[in-house]
């Protein structure tokens, strides 16, 4: 599907874009709320500061996908992949991340207040001045995470599990760049 024909069936209020073959896509700023992208490839897209509220990606890939400043409010994010993607300062409170994928992802500065990352694999994530207040943490994997400066008031995370999980600096010994590429070196 091409960027256009989305953008047109979007605004026809046409929102079932389910398995949609996206990637690349340049969709930087739009509105896509309560859009169904369920399964849908968005692998490399460029959907910074757009308005995703509500919508929901589940199962879906957005491997390296730009999500800079994005509104993910309330998604459905649950067993997305989103290794690689850089969600510098993205609003993703009160979104559903269970089970999803977030390895070597960039969220800097994202507000994940209220967030269910029940299950989530978050290896290598940058969360470095992340506000996780009242986040739902059971069972994430956290090594190699960057927490530092994180806001985990509230949260379901148990101080000790943070202590044994991080590296001794905060940053994953893997970690590389936000383009999904994790390094192996030391």
């Amino acid at each position: 599907m091409k960027t256009q024909e989305l953008l047109h069936q979007y605004a026809a209020r046409k929102w079932d874009f389910r398995e949609a073959s996206l990637a690349e896509a340049a969709l930087s700023g739009a509105n896509l709320s309560r859009a169904d992208f369920s399964r849908a490839d968005l692998s490399r897209a460029d959907l910074s500061k757009a308005d995703l509220s509500g919508t929901s990606f589940c199962r879906a890939n957005l491997t390296n996908a730009d999500l800079n400043g994005v509104d993910l409010t309330g998604a459905n994010l649950t067993e997305v992949n989103l290794i690689g993607a850089d969600l510098t300062g993205a609003n993703l409170s009160g979104a559903d991340l269970s089970g999803a994928d977030l390895r070597c992802a960039n969220l800097h500065q994202a507000n994940l207040s209220g967030a269910n990352l029940t299950d989530a694999e978050l290896s290598g994530a940058d969360f470095s001045c992340a506000s996780l207040k009242n986040a739902f943490l059971q069972g994430a994997s956290l090594i190699g995470a960057d927490l530092i400066d994180a806001d985990l008031t509230g949260s379901d995370l148990i101080e000790e599990e943070v202590n044994l999980e991080i590296t001794s600096s905060g940053v994953s010994h893997n970690w590389v760049t936000w383009n999904g590429s994790c390094s192996t070196g030391n």
